[in-house]
């Protein structure tokens, strides 16, 4: 039986993101776990997260999961949601400067440096949004052009390589909220909370073989 493993450190919607993923794919077991063999061993991997990515970085270094989470986007499809996104880039203006897991060129920037004083958008950016699919992933797959995702966030990622941007979304300006790398695809909603789009996005993740 194909096995999904959900990363479990203390901050996500765990709950919430395991139940999406059981629904999209029926038939393939969903572990939430902290154990980093049963993470290696299983056939796809999620990383999910909400808070502040100092407090990721911490316990992800504490529990010994930041290598496991290195070696994981190094062979298996890996999919990242929110926090578990931001914390692929080298770098967070959060707090001042948190360092991240550099699996990805690029920094993430705060919504309250970049947006406008006067164009009277609150931070952080919550609720639906439309996405923009820049080019074609296989995640993608019968999920209509610039459908609509939930999203909860103060900041966003800049990845250096353009190549690496899969869809882009608008809050202010433009802003990159999926990005996607050989057997990685990580985006800055919560498809969880998405409705038929997200679901649609999950079980796509659900069944793909980590080619890009």
């Amino acid at each position: 039986m194909s096995t999904v493993a959900v990363i479990d450190y203390g901050m996500g919607n765990l709950r919430s993101v395991s139940k999406a993923l059981e629904h999209a794919g029926r038939g393939i077991k969903v572990r939430v776990t902290y154990d980093p063999e049963s993470i290696l061993r299983a056939d796809r991997v999620v990383f999910p997260g909400v808070g502040a990515l100092r407090d990721c970085m911490s316990e992800l270094r504490r529990l010994g999961l930041d290598e496991v989470i290195r070696e994981v986007a190094a062979k298996k499809p890996m999919l990242g949601i929110c926090l578990g996104m931001q914390a692929l880039f080298a770098h967070s203006a959060e707090n001042r400067g948190t360092p991240g897991l550099a699996l990805l060129g690029g920094a993430v920037r705060g919504f309250v440096e970049t947006v406008a004083p006067g164009a009277g958008l609150k931070i952080p950016h919550m609720g639906w949004n439309q996405v923009h699919q820049t080019r074609p992933h296989p995640l993608w797959e019968g999920i209509a052009q610039d459908s609509r995702f939930y999203f909860v966030h103060s900041y966003y990622v800049a990845p250096t390589r353009p190549e690496y941007v899969a869809g882009v979304s608008e809050y202010g300006h433009e802003f990159v909220c999926a990005v996607a790398r050989e057997n990685l695809f990580a985006v800055q909603f919560h498809p969880e909370k998405s409705q038929r789009a997200g679901l649609a996005l999950l079980s796509n993740f659900m069944h793909w073989d980590g080619q890009d």
